[in-house]
């Protein structure tokens, strides 16, 4: 008898004698544990069986807008079809007449096109009645469809303008239902359980200039998210009043919401404020609504980074990546150092311990995304795939001179395409690909950020992790087993114990290699004071830290001329597990794993090789791409 044919015959005999024995093919009897222990030894074969834990990670945007949008439809004429069929992996033609598609689709997107006359420009550029019956609406009409230029451009900045008014200048709310009921109608046809997720939502676009905007997202389909029209600047510009109108939609309708502020970067002390909107401290109540309805925040996109600055972080060498910091959103306020305590979000995170000391709930207990901002229609942000802000500057010879963000009070704090950052992405742990899975997640924040990159990022808290959980190729076995994931909380220290992280990061296949993974603390001493550290946890290489703590940089392979790089430095993968060596069991803390890439090139680079355009000196050319985790958070007993 053959090797071949005796498996088979003993496979076959082994299933008959179970099926004799009542294990197999019974019809009145399942198989117990204890009766597959007693004839295989183990109680499963598959190790993945039985797992209630997300094992999946989701790739999306949280922010991205399309035509419908008032001042993405001034040039875009990309819909929202156009940008879901995007997501998923089609090819579609930009706005300017360029092919674009993604390398690999999104596995879910929210179209979060302002809420501030919803669906204007699409029904005012084909003359709905309903908008032509307006005496502004007829006006902007006739300045667009005139063939004048300088008609059509002043049309377009007094369109832009309105979103800075506390009046709509077209008060419909007909045709803003209709917009809002077709959109939420499309969500539902593109939404694929198992496949991709279109999670409905919008933008609560408040105070422009200062860049106070939240995107408000639904865990329902349109039939809840039709019971309700979006809450925009016209109904409050003070957010506290959305929050206000979330609790109510609840309440009303059943729905299940949460909103995501906006980068803080651009807010001149605004965001992240210890105040509220009327410049009165936080009650706990407020300080409970906030988090309660704000779980995570958008730390990066096209608009720059947020996590950190090197005005605030002084120690920390990748404290200064992608820092807009000249002024607010249109350059109409010059920044100020005091500001930006309450902008990035590692400062927001160590004020929200003071303020749980003082109020009792921490209202800046976050986790972190990233999204694009992008007004496109396009969620393109890949460095070598990168189609802009808005539809002005898409590909181009000279889009880095363009104009971004134009400031009407001094042209040097006017925004430049070379300034445009190519980020972010949002990361979500899930257990399977629905928007009620998806919704979950970021609820419970175990989410995390990258600039654009799909590495892939475990991060776990607890007090057992061993240095053996760091060599299995199942970390999230051991990290759900006796810890708790990012977003989570660990409490009351045991005895003359300090907390272990297990941490785990995979390169992208398709980018650089990883240079380091880092462990962030923030913490309050007993006199209420804040501190922060930044802990090399693993690193690629045999590099070791010098006398000053600090690892030397990974180098760089980076070709600029031809727009290449090679991965012959770097990690494909790094694991481990850190005990925090200076642990104090009465102070409260926070902890979250940032991921950094070796160099590669940037978004300018690919453009100077595919153009042969030359760059002034002052255009950076390299990037190295990053991941931020929501935190774990750490609480003394009372």
């Amino acid at each position: 008898m053959n090797g071949t044919f005796r498996s088979l015959f003993t496979s076959i005999t082994l299933l008959l004698a179970l099926a004799f024995s009542g294990i197999v093919g019974a019809q009145d009897h399942k198989p117990t544990e204890d009766d597959i222990v007693g004839q295989i030894g183990e109680p499963e074969f598959s190790p993945y069986v039985g797992h209630a834990f997300p094992m999946r990670v989701l790739w999306g945007d949280q922010h991205l807008h399309t035509a419908v949008s008032v001042d993405a439809g001034t040039l875009n004429r990309l819909g929202q079809e156009d940008a879901y069929r995007f997501a998923r992996g089609e090819e579609v033609t930009s706005t300017t007449g360029v092919r674009a598609r993604l390398s690999r689709p999104l596995d879910w997107l929210v179209i979060s096109d302002h809420a501030e006359m919803y669906g204007l420009m699409p029904q005012l550029l084909r003359g709905d009645p309903e908008i032509l019956a307006t005496e502004k609406g007829k006006q902007w009409y006739d300045m667009l469809k005139s063939g004048e230029k300088e008609q059509i451009l002043d049309a377009v900045w007094d369109i832009i303008g309105s979103l800075q008014q506390s009046d709509p200048p077209i008060a419909n709310d007909k045709a803003v239902r209709k917009a809002w009921h077709a959109y939420t109608e499309l969500a539902d046809r593109y939404n694929e359980p198992g496949r991709f997720s279109a999670i409905i939502g919008w933008e609560y676009t408040t105070r422009g200039g200062f860049n106070m905007h939240r995107n408000v997202l639904f865990r329902d389909g349109s039939d809840i998210a039709k019971q309700t029209v979006p809450f925009s600047q016209f109904d409050s510009q003070n957010p506290e009043d959305l929050w206000d109108a979330l609790d109510e939609l609840e309440a009303r309708t059943g729905a299940d919401v949460l909103a995501i502020p906006h980068n803080g970067n651009l807010s001149n002390g605004l965001m992240y404020s210890v105040e509220t909107n009327a410049g009165k401290p936080y009650t706990p109540e407020l300080a409970a609504q906030r988090i309660r309805l704000e779980p995570v925040i958008e730390v990066t996109q096209i608009k720059g980074d947020g996590e950190a600055h090197p005005f605030l972080s002084p120690n920390d060498e990748f404290a200064d990546y992608e820092t807009w910091d000249a002024a607010n959103l249109d350059g109409t306020e010059v920044k100020k150092n005091e500001m930006l305590q309450y902008e990035y979000a590692r400062a927001a995170l160590k004020n929200g311990l003071a303020m749980e000391r003082k109020l009792g709930v921490n209202p800046f207990k976050f986790g972190m995304v990233g999204g694009t901002d992008a007004h496109t229609s396009l969620s393109a942000v890949a460095e070598e795939n990168f189609f802009g802000k808005h539809s002005g500057v898409e590909p181009d010879p000279h889009r880095w001179e363009h104009v971004v963000i134009e400031s009407p009070m001094d042209p040097s704090l006017t925004t430049l395409g070379w300034q445009q950052t190519a980020s972010g992405r949002a990361a979500v742990w899930a257990t399977e690909n629905t928007r009620e899975a998806i919704f979950d997640a970021i609820a419970r924040k175990e989410v995390y950020a990258t600039t654009g990159s799909r590495m892939r990022v475990r991060f776990f808290g607890g007090w057992d992790f061993v240095e053996q959980d760091a060599q299995s190729r199942m970390p999230a076995v051991a990290g759900y087993a006796r810890g708790v994931p990012m977003g989570g909380d660990l409490r009351s220290a045991p005895e003359g114990k300090s907390p272990t992280f297990l941490v785990y990061a995979i390169k992208d296949p398709i980018s650089g290699n990883l240079d380091r993974i880092q462990v962030i603390k923030g913490w309050m001493d007993s006199r209420g004071k804040t501190h922060e550290k930044v802990y090399d946890v693993a690193w690629s290489g045999d590099r070791q830290p010098g006398g000053d703590g600090k690892l030397q940089p990974v180098g760089n392979t980076v070709d600029v001329a031809t727009a290449t790089w090679t991965n012959t430095i770097g990690a494909s993968e790094l694991i481990t597990v850190w005990e925090d060596p200076d642990f104090d069991p009465d102070q409260s803390a926070f902890y979250y794993a940032r991921v950094i890439e070796i160099p590669t090139p940037r978004w300018t680079a690919y453009e100077a090789r595919r153009f042969g355009v030359e760059m002034p000196d002052k255009v950076p050319m390299v990037t190295q791409e990053r991941a931020y985790t929501s935190p774990i958070w750490y609480s003394p007993a009372d």
